[in-house]
């Protein structure tokens, strides 16, 4: 089954969803899985075609790394499991990763519309690199659904978050972390990739909420969101501002947050100073259970990902009711305006709310969370199974 849509044109405006209660998280994931998200239900603006209507969809799925462990453990199979049971188990994921290589992306990406694949959900490596595949899919009338960063070229939608909310997320952590003292205190910034347009909007979120109420002593992009990098950037930063001098770490994500800690931690620092991160990994949540890092932002990768899934599905079956309910913002990237977008909300993960999202939603039990050296400091917080 290969059916091909049309682009719609919508209003160029952008709703941003309110930063959630993190009490509510969970309910937002039932009501969004069970009411929107709900492909062949009862009502669909096709409904004479539903029951002739094929389930036998491919979707191609592409992702970016395996360096950020959110994507092999919960986007690939969540994805997968969605559009299996939303398709009565006829629909197929094929899947393939980069492993950080946008030339091999690039390979992936025009195998797939050589295979004749239904729809491609593609988490780019490079936004700007991977249009030219883009525009081949779309010449071979194939949509494609940019997944967590903003793709350039034709897209058909976007699936991801408000990106500047999670940059001005973690600068206010920070701020609120630091207190009387924010203004005379000497922040580093390390920042995503300068490759995914992601880095751009957190960073200006995040200065949103920094400016003029730190000294931001050092700012640094990493290549590839590597944590390697990441302490290479830490590294000088120690050395020339000062490892006692540094208040405070602004730290897009938690894989380059754990490197910064630990030249942190080999330049002789024992009170550490605030550190951010995001994406809410195992190892992010077990070293702020233990007060080593002071928050990470939590994306659902359950609302992500389930959209992504219902949006390619109801592309690829020309539901334009699902897909229109689905796709209620619209973002711009730097070649097309008004792209239709799922943007999902996030929350500040804390000391104080780690069971009230993290395992509430059921990404980790509190066992996971809580094994060996973790057990006391999880008995500190009141975090017991």
């Amino acid at each position: 089954m290969n059916p091909r849509t049309t682009p719609r044109t919508r209003a160029a405006s952008v709703r941003r969803p309110a930063l959630l209660p993190t009490a509510g998280l969970s309910v937002l994931s039932v009501l969004s899985l069970t009411a929107c998200g709900v492909v062949g239900a009862a009502g669909d603006d096709d409904a004479s075609a539903s029951p002739s209507r094929s389930y036998d969809i491919t979707v191609g799925l592409l992702l970016p790394d395996k360096d950020t462990a959110r994507f092999e453990k919960f986007d690939h199979p969540l994805i997968r499991d969605r559009v299996s049971s939303l398709t009565d188990k006829q629909g197929e994921v094929v899947y393939a990763n980069a492993e950080g290589s946008k030339d091999r992306q690039s390979e992936q990406f025009r195998k797939m519309v050589a295979d004749e694949v239904d729809v491609i959900v593609v988490n780019a490596v490079d936004a700007k690199a991977v249009a030219p595949d883009v525009e081949r899919a779309k010449a071979a009338g194939i949509p494609v659904i940019a997944y967590d960063r903003l793709a350039e070229g034709p897209v058909d939608a976007y699936v991801s978050h408000d990106n500047e909310l999670v940059g001005q997320v973690q600068g206010r952590a920070l701020v609120n972390a630091l207190g009387e003292n924010a203004e005379n205190s000497k922040v580093v910034m390390v920042n995503g990739a300068p490759a995914d347009p992601n880095t751009a909007l957190f960073r200006k979120g995040a200065l949103g909420e920094l400016d003029g109420k730190v000294d931001i002593a050092k700012s640094y992009d990493t290549e590839k969101w590597l944590p390697e990098v990441a302490a290479e950037h830490m590294r000088e930063a120690v050395k020339e501002v000062g490892a006692g001098n540094i208040a405070a770490v602004y730290s897009a994500n938690d894989g380059m947050a754990g490197a910064v800690i630990e030249v942190l931690r080999d330049a002789g620092v024992t009170d550490l100073p605030p550190v951010t991160g995001q994406d809410a990994d195992l190892a992010a949540v077990r070293r702020i259970v233990s007060g080593e890092q002071y928050m990470t932002v939590y994306k659902s990768f359950l609302l992500e990902a389930t959209g992504a899934a219902d949006m390619a599905v109801a592309k690829v079956q020309e539901r334009s009711i699902q897909f229109d309910a689905l796709a209620r913002d619209v973002v711009d990237s730097p070649t097309h305006k008004d792209i239709p977008a799922m943007l999902v909300p996030v929350v500040a993960l804390t000391r104080e709310n780690i069971e009230a999202t993290v395992v509430q939603d059921g990404v980790y039990t509190v066992e996971d969370i809580c094994a060996g050296a973790y057990a006391a400091d999880c008995a500190e917080i009141g975090l017991t199974s």
